[in-house]
């Protein structure tokens, strides 16, 4: 059998409950971002950062996280709060919003180098989506989480290719801003956006 791993390790058996977090859709041009928090129990959990997964893998994992975790929640930060506060600041207020909803207070947060300024202790290593199974279990719930907001979004807004691209800064969506402009989604501080805004 697996051996439980990770940050937390040392936080687990001195009986602390620790939750991860971390986000998705920082540098996307469209569309929120999202945190998820999640405090997992101690054990071994194959949860992995979701940039490595499939969608079909982060579907089944987030799927799996929702079942075993003690507390999980989803916070954001819409675009227009990303424009008037920055993008940092934005992260730090959806980080605080998905801790408000896990429906209990952990004894300490680890994120993926994301300072927050809490009443508990914050721990914020470099990849620790790659070093902690929960901040890995929360990328995975941020990162379906949006994806499956963008997929939603992409009839309201045809021709955008948000189910594709999520709102990310792909050719094919840079052409389509090119060609139709700005929606009500867009991040406009971006420059991307900001240059054809201009025009």
């Amino acid at each position: 059998m697996a051996r439980p791993w990770g940050l937390e390790l040392p936080h687990w058996r001195a009986g602390l409950r620790v939750a991860g977090v971390d986000e998705a859709g920082r540098g996307a041009l469209a569309g929120p971002l999202a945190v998820g928090a999640v405090v997992l129990p101690p054990g071994a959990w194959p949860f992995r950062d979701s940039k490595t997964l499939t969608p079909r893998a982060r579907a089944r994992l987030a799927a799996e996280v929702r079942r075993v975790a003690l507390a999980a929640g989803v916070g954001w930060a819409s675009n227009r709060e990303i424009d008037r506060l920055g993008v940092l600041a934005a992260t730090h207020l959806a980080a605080r919003r998905a801790l408000s909803r896990l429906g209990l207070a952990p004894d300490l947060v680890l994120t993926d180098y994301l300072a927050l300024d809490l009443t508990v202790p914050v721990l914020a290593p470099p990849r620790a989506d790659r070093k902690s199974p929960s901040v890995a279990a929360a990328s995975i719930l941020a990162k379906v989480a949006r994806d499956r907001l963008m997929v939603g979004l992409e009839a309201r807004y045809p021709g955008y290719g948000f189910a594709r691209h999520k709102g990310y800064g792909t050719p094919e969506h840079l052409a389509a801003l090119a060609r139709l402009g700005p929606t009500p989604l867009h991040r406009r501080r971006f420059a991307p956006v900001a240059r054809v805004k201009l025009r």
